[in-house]
């Protein structure tokens, strides 16, 4: 006689996310090999696109996976191209001063998160936007700047515009692939899963032995290194830093929208999201304030329509995880035979 039987298994790495894993790596070969054949034109627009995903990724983790809703992440995006123009002036080479200026932000972010961590809901994404208008504020002052006329980063100079363009792009390449890694370790660790608990309960997650101030700082500290990076390798790009435009609320309103569209609290989201973001830009940027308004209707439907993005529709309807950091319960069935 022959019966079925339920059998449950918890499982993190599926064929297909072994798969993706793989395919990754080809993307990022591929990509590497692309100034030997790729026109400046792209490798600049490509430039642009792992940016958006720096940026996607490090809001997504501070929102997505810690619940820390912030829309004054520009202030480390700011401080990223600061302390570059700052240490470069010294007369360091510029990507030395990209470096440089990233592991400042990193520090400068841990007793900024001392104070704003205590802060929450609403309060801790006001108190961030209060922050960097601060942090924009003092950066005026610097005579260096001359205030909102800006200054260049004329260091670059010293490289060819088709060397220094090849280096930018690898150095942009390298990054995001380095904190995408970074985050996805970080995730499926035990401090990952701290993280996701404080963000679901933090009294339960307390009681369990989590420590919610430390876990939160690091997530903070990280996501604001991250940003520091995106807005370094930003101004060797656009070359000219205007305190205004780096240190404006539209580059917050970009991150949220990029992980609105593509999926809160899903790592392939963030992605997708900077992605689809790179495609409306480029297609539609020119048509002047109404690709603002579209961005915030788009992000508006999709809050209303599909809270979970593009990528949790994905997965909610053919089950796809394609770069998990948790756990997922997979439901087989078996057949059992009694010889009776």
């Amino acid at each position: 006689m022959s019966q079925w039987t339920n059998s449950v298994t918890i499982q993190r790495w599926t064929p297909s996310s072994r798969y993706a894993i793989v395919f990754a790596g080809l993307v990022l070969v591929l990509l590497a090999l692309a100034p030997l054949f790729a026109s400046n034109g792209l490798l600049d627009r490509l430039t642009a696109l792992f940016i958006y995903v720096i940026l996607a990724a490090m809001w997504n983790a501070l929102a997505g996976y810690g619940g820390l809703i912030s829309v004054g992440q520009q202030a480390f995006f700011g401080l990223g191209a600061y302390f570059t123009i700052r240490i470069a002036d010294l007369g360091l080479d510029p990507f030395i001063s990209v470096a440089l200026a990233a592991l400042i932000v990193g520090v400068i972010s841990y007793p900024i998160s001392l104070v704003m961590l205590r802060l929450k809901g609403g309060e801790f994404a006001i108190g961030m936007w209060v922050v960097a208008s601060i942090l924009h504020l003092m950066v005026n002052l610097d005579g260096l700047i001359q205030g909102e006329t800006g200054i260049s980063l004329v260091s670059l100079n010293h490289y060819d515009s088709a060397q220094r363009l090849t280096i930018i792009y690898l150095l942009t390449l390298g990054s995001m692939a380095g904190l995408l890694a970074l985050l996805f370790f970080v995730l499926r660790s035990k401090t990952g899963s701290a993280i996701q608990a404080i963000r679901d309960n933090e009294e339960a997650a307390t009681s369990v032995g989590v420590k919610p101030e430390k876990t939160k700082q690091l997530l903070f500290v990280i996501a604001a290194f991250g940003i520091g990076v995106a807005g370094a390798l930003w101004l060797t790009s656009a070359t000219t830093f205007l305190p205004k435009t780096y240190f404006s609320v539209q580059w917050s309103a970009y991150m949220i929208f990029m992980v609105l569209v593509g999926g809160i609290g899903k790592f392939e989201g963030a992605i997708l999201g900077a992605i689809i973001f790179f495609l409306v830009e480029t297609w539609f940027s020119s048509t002047g304030v109404w690709y603002l308004v579209s961005l915030g209707a788009i992000a508006i439907a999709f809050s209303l329509f599909l809270p979970k993005g593009i990528w949790g529709e994905l997965e909610r309807r053919f089950n796809w995880h394609f770069l998990p950091v948790g756990y997922q319960v997979v439901e087989k069935n078996k057949i059992n035979t009694d010889k009776k």
